[in-house]
């Protein structure tokens, strides 16, 4: 079922900048600001325009929390962990609060769209200032200036999930690289996952604007764009442009950007023609994360992906066919309600066969609201714990091989900046995503460089740099 966008007016927007330039103009507003981030590269890109935001209500970025005037967490939900190690910091500047009552404190995000947040806040943290949910992030100029003019605690978690607003202000992190969201929301309903009821349905951005907004950063000097979204492989599905997720690759391509990523691709919606554009567009970089969750057809079904183990290994099969030296990268999911040993092992042999570059792995975490919390069968902790132990030491293993596979190799490399582990050296990321220190000197720094792979660590490549 479709979801009707809420397109956000014009006039809704230049009444948030009327808001801004007020906050801008009083004398008690925080004067700096803080964003703690947790979560996705949504979450991170969310950030960003929280950040352009109140840059342009006159707020200054403070180096640390302690030191901010307004401290705003954007949360994540997707795992317990994630809720409450967010809730576990906020409630840490309870106290520096105490020292500094004048500090504002803001919560924002994922988790604050939950059912019974709102409430949870208004009661239990009553230090909280301004809290707001996904939906309606870009009325931050309005909620602050309620805050700071009126002296009260604003706490808005409104029914907004499925807003796209259009030309926020943006304080982009990086001159080098650059997140696009092409979409927002998801309509697949995974069994496990709180996404859907916490970002809303699916709804795609405008391809123009998706256009537009790229040319400007590649005018402005950036050099890789990462297009993101819950499902990017559902981009245009909702719409009536007619757009797929591979045609707007190939129009983002065609404003001269150097390299294209994206994520997130839910394997049932990849698509041969997506295949094609990547394998023959030389500005899309030759890595996909493709989340495979768990090697178990029961399990999957369990989980609602829509995909067999045998489908998603002919994805694979494809993708390798078309671009050989393809980086995969993959999200596992272990100790699923009333996952046996047998089927644990068939994640272990599904990761042994594909070979990824890397994986992100987890035990399952029950969220309330999503059917598997309410699933029997669910696995002891000392059970999940030597489960992912194992899984992680296999891909650790296959990770070290690929790696050492790659000697001899030249590879163009975005160099990003100083290495951390030497000062000497400088610090890029492949098309395949992984990191490769080499030699270079300091102007190389935001170029894209030819580099000998020469060695491998346990996640990082070593080289050096390809003179031309």
């Amino acid at each position: 079922m479709r979801e009707e966008t809420i397109r956000i007016s014009q006039e809704e927007l230049q009444r948030q900048r009327d808001f801004a330039r007020q906050v801008r103009c009083h004398p008690d507003r925080p004067k700096s600001y803080y964003i703690v981030t947790y979560g996705c590269q949504m979450n991170a890109h969310d950030s960003e325009k929280l950040a352009g935001m109140l840059e342009e209500m006159g707020l200054e970025p403070a180096a640390e929390r302690t030191a901010a005037d307004f401290v705003l967490h954007n949360t994540c939900c997707i795992r317990d962990n994630a809720e409450r190690k967010a809730l576990g910091n906020v409630t840490w500047l309870k106290e520096v609060k105490k020292e500094r009552p004048d500090m504002l404190i803001g919560v924002c995000g994922c988790m604050i769209q939950q059912q019974e947040m709102a409430q949870k806040l208004l009661k239990q943290y009553p230090f909280i200032d301004v809290a707001f949910g996904t939906g309606n992030l870009y009325r931050l100029p309005e909620y602050l200036w309620q805050a700071v003019s009126n002296h009260e605690r604003v706490i808005r978690v409104e029914n907004e999930a499925s807003t796209l607003a259009e030309g926020l202000p943006i304080h982009r992190e990086s001159d080098i690289k650059a997140y696009i969201t092409v979409m927002y929301g998801c309509n697949n309903f995974c069994s496990y996952c709180i996404v859907p009821y916490v970002r809303g349905r699916e709804r795609s951005r405008r391809a123009d604007d998706i256009v537009r907004e790229a040319d400007e950063l590649v005018k402005s000097g950036v050099k890789e764009i990462m297009l993101i979204g819950q499902n990017v492989n559902s981009y245009g599905l909702d719409s009536d442009e007619g757009v797929s997720f591979a045609q707007l690759l190939h129009r983002v391509s065609q404003t001269g950007i150097e390299r294209i990523r994206f994520m997130t691709s839910h394997p049932k919606d990849l698509s041969d023609a997506l295949i094609d554009e990547m394998a023959h567009n030389p500005a899309v970089a030759p890595h996909l994360h493709l989340p495979v969750q768990a090697g178990s057809n029961r399990i999957l079904q369990a989980m609602n992906r829509r995909y067999t183990r045998e489908q998603y290994l002919e994805k694979v099969q494809k993708l390798r066919a078309a671009i050989p030296h393809i980086g995969l990268t993959t999200d596992l999911i272990v100790a699923f309600p009333g996952e046996t040993e047998a089927e644990f092992e068939d994640t272990l042999s599904l990761v042994e066969q594909v070979r990824y570059d890397s994986a992100y792995t987890f035990i399952y975490s029950p969220r309330k609201g999503t059917r598997a919390a309410e699933m029997p069968g669910r696995i002891a902790p000392d059970v999940a714990s030597a489960r992912i132990e194992r899984l992680i030491a296999l891909q650790e293993k296959i990770t070290g091989e690929v790696l050492a596979s790659m000697r001899g190799e030249i590879v163009q490399a975005l160099v990003e900046g100083v290495s951390r582990r030497r000062e000497n050296q400088l610090t890029g990321k492949t098309g395949r995503n992984i990191n490769v220190n080499f030699n270079g000197a300091p102007d190389d720094i935001g170029k894209m460089v030819r580099v000998r792979i020469t060695g491998a660590g346990s996640n990082t490549l070593r080289g050096e740099k390809v003179e031309e």
